[in-house]
């Protein structure tokens, strides 16, 4: 009897031991979410500020600064629903007023262009390492949500659903062959 109770006592811990550990796990991974959601908004913001700078900056024709200033401010004020939306459209916008190679070089001739093309060409490049990033940790968290001992025992608390960021992050080839 004393050695069945010492039994199920030891089975119950490790169970318990288990479970806590598979719930730091989460927790962890949704830590890593934030930090990488963080990473992908810095570098979206920077993307943009650098994007709005250069349309600004009178380097480029006129109808090309109009549509990457207002695609860039679109991207910087987007709400949190709307904003894979304006990041999608910015990038749109940067292979549109980027897309050819006269544009690139004729921004990189212009007086202070060169820093301005390759500042923006390692924004455009960064966020789709970013974004990979945070799907990553968004995947793995939602494939550990899944498994039924995690629902069963609410082991992710009042935690939200973890959200990838889907948006079209597709640079510019003109301005990523030019800067490399």
């Amino acid at each position: 009897m004393t050695a069945t109770l010492i039994w199920i006592l030891v089975a119950l811990v490790a169970v318990g031991l288990y479970l806590s550990w598979t719930a730091g796990r989460l927790d962890r991974l949704h830590a890593r979410i934030d930090a990488a959601r963080a990473a992908l908004d810095a570098q979206l913001l920077r993307r943009a500020s650098v994007a709005q700078e250069l349309a600004t900056s009178g380097v480029l024709d006129p109808a090309a600064s109009i549509v990457l200033y207002e695609a860039a401010h679109a991207a910087r004020q987007a709400a949190e629903e709307q904003r894979e939306v304006a990041e999608s459209e910015l990038s749109q916008a940067l292979r549109a007023v980027f897309g050819d190679a006269q544009q690139v070089d004729a921004v990189r001739e212009a007086p202070g262009g060169e820093e301005a093309a390759l500042e923006l060409a390692e924004a455009v490049r960064r966020v789709p390492m970013a974004r990979r990033f945070h799907n990553d940790a968004v995947r793995a968290a939602r494939a550990l949500r899944r498994h039924h001992k995690v629902r069963w025992f609410r082991l992710a608390g009042h935690a939200p659903f973890p959200m990838a960021f889907e948006m079209d992050d597709e640079p510019p080839a003109a301005l990523i062959e030019r800067a490399a």
